[in-house]
């Protein structure tokens, strides 16, 4: 008896000697596609609050990052290899499809989703940016979440529901240039066409770039020159 105890003992102490399987030594496992890491680029806190609000409560969003500026959106990337981004088309005085390409080129697998509340992009500046597709902030919450979900699987989003004005302004570009060409300030515009302040701005920076202007002084004396005002 006392012989087989000790064969038996030193596989014991082997068997006792060998590491535990545990979180720390198990391989890290590749991140999971049906869980989705988003970055969300905009220089507005309200956007941001709204955003992750949304997202957080989408089963399929892991984490969701905010970055203000094209600086900022770069370094998450390049730490958490968010799955999509979603950026604003102007970012402050930086323009989306600058940041996009940036993204791009520093983490390939990070596909983005340019959206605005006022401008717009066509499909294919938006592509030859790197963006996969192109959102509206006005669209129901539900379906921004899906365009988000669609591009971070790899599929594209482009679809145009806005028909251009004249000389390129919508609707609502031409009722903001009209309202600045009465004096009215941004918080007036945003409260005669019941927007916010944000959404103005963007309006406001949309026009400038089609009417290919610096201010609001500018944009009324071309949009004068080329009929666009009474």
């Amino acid at each position: 008896m006392s012989e087989t105890r000790a064969q038996r003992s030193p596989l014991k102490d082997r068997a006792s000697r060998r590491p535990a399987k545990t979180a720390e030594n198990r391989p890290h496992a590749p991140r999971s596609p049906e869980r989705l890491t988003v970055l969300v680029v905009d220089d507005h806190d309200v956007v941001h609050w709204g955003f992750r609000l949304m997202l957080t409560q989408q089963p399929w969003v892991g984490r969701c990052l905010n970055a203000r500026s094209g600086a900022q959106a770069l370094a998450l990337a390049l730490r958490y290899r968010p799955h999509v981004a979603l950026v604003d088309l102007f970012v402050g005085e930086e323009s989306g499809a600058e940041i996009c390409e940036q993204l791009r080129a520093a983490e390939s697998r990070t596909r983005v989703l340019l959206f605005s509340g006022a401008g717009e992009i066509s499909p294919a500046a938006a592509a030859a940016a790197g963006a996969s597709g192109f959102a509206y902030k006005d669209w129901p919450a539900r379906r921004i979440a899906s365009a988000v979900r669609a591009v971070g699987l790899g599929q594209s989003i482009f679809e145009r529901h806005r028909p251009a004005g004249v000389h390129g302004l919508s609707e609502r570009e031409q009722s903001v240039l009209s309202l600045m060409a009465s004096g009215a300030t941004n918080p007036e515009i945003a409260s005669q066409l019941h927007l916010s302040p944000y959404t103005v701005k963007e309006y406001a920076s949309s026009l400038y770039k089609k009417l290919e202007v610096r201010n609001r002084t500018e944009a009324v004396q071309r949009g004068q020159r080329l009929g666009l005002l009474a």
